[in-house]
């Protein structure tokens, strides 16, 4: 394929002729043609590459490392707002998840934790913090807390596995409810390493108390990959008004 003049400018038809390269010849973290090759290559000019190369990394399709160039994305994974642990989400998506345990120990919670678990200062709780993968790839930083009394043992289960599957097998504590928030932060240094991306490229952080029969009985947070991981939520309008997101439709 060829850059033309015509009606179509010419960084639309570069930025498709550079997404059917991502899409059938580059495997994901494979670098792109550097804005000279680009230039020289399909003969227009560096404000054109620009255009097309930003267009795509707007879009997530590609991503810039400074001082080594550009490279193409994983596909992203999309999640819909529902209450599953990380295995089941990524396995129900068709992905293979792997988890590496960071740390577990039990300790007294921060207050933060303790509040949102009903914990007392001389409750004790277990600090779980986790690296999880979906197919071999960083996807998120996990740090959860738990109360240590109703869950004896916790610390000698398999934590790669899910912790969900364990609560409900092992002592009966089936998670049937939560309350989430989700923001946007930059990456700092140390889940720019775990994550494998550039320090402060976007995250979206999830911290989440999940419930079991209306005991709170999980308090986590989660520093997902931007680049591959988005959220899906089917909004439904509601008598009820107020400001935010999602209620203008």
């Amino acid at each position: 394929m060829n850059v033309v003049d015509g009606p179509v400018p010419k960084h639309r038809q570069l930025r498709e002729i550079l997404l059917a390269m991502i899409e059938g010849e580059l495997v994901p973290d494979a670098p792109v043609p550097s804005e000279r090759e680009l230039v020289a290559r399909f003969k227009v000019s560096r404000a054109t590459v620009r255009e097309a190369v930003g267009r795509l990394v707007a879009e997530g399709r590609l991503y810039r490392v400074r001082g080594k160039g550009t490279f193409v994305a994983a596909a992203s994974i999309e999640s819909q707002m529902h209450l599953s642990s990380f295995t089941e989400d990524m396995r129900r998506r068709g992905h293979k998840p792997s988890t590496v345990v960071l740390g577990a120990d039990e300790t007294a919670a921060p207050p933060p934790a303790r509040a949102a678990l009903g914990l007392d200062v001389t409750d004790r709780a277990y600090r779980i913090e986790r690296l999880r993968s979906a197919d071999g790839a960083p996807m998120a930083h996990e740090v959860s807390w738990l109360p240590a009394a109703p869950l004896p043992g916790l610390l000698e289960r398999d934590l790669t596995s899910s912790v969900y599957s364990i609560l409900a097998h092992d002592y009966g504590r089936v998670l049937d409810s939560a309350a989430q928030t989700v923001w946007a932060e930059g990456a700092d240094p140390l889940r720019a390493r775990l994550l494998r991306v550039p320090p402060a490229a976007p995250l979206l952080v999830f911290r989440k108390t999940s419930y079991a029969a209306g005991r709170p009985m999980e308090h986590v947070t989660s520093w997902y990959r931007a680049d591959r991981y988005q959220v899906h939520m089917t909004l439904e309008r509601t008598p009820h008004t107020g400001s935010g997101p999602g209620h203008h439709l």
